[in-house]
């Protein structure tokens, strides 16, 4: 799961970085904002799973289930 993460994360920031300069471009702003915004939700998601996966792992070997 290490680099395979990092790579997830890097393609999103660019396929997000390419959307929001053609929509400022068009003069579309707002919008442009929102897919940042969703960009960073979607990052934000996958970090959370990671962390969650994380306090399973030490549930699992601290036997604090």
């Amino acid at each position: 799961m290490g680099v395979g993460i990092l790579f997830k994360i890097a393609g999103i920031g660019i396929v997000t970085a390419i959307i929001n300069i053609i929509l400022e471009k068009s003069d579309k702003k707002e919008i442009a904002t929102f897919v940042t915004l969703a960009g960073l939700i979607l990052v934000l998601v996958l970090v959370l799973e990671m962390i969650s996966g994380l306090f399973g792992s030490l549930k699992t070997i601290f036997s604090l289930e």
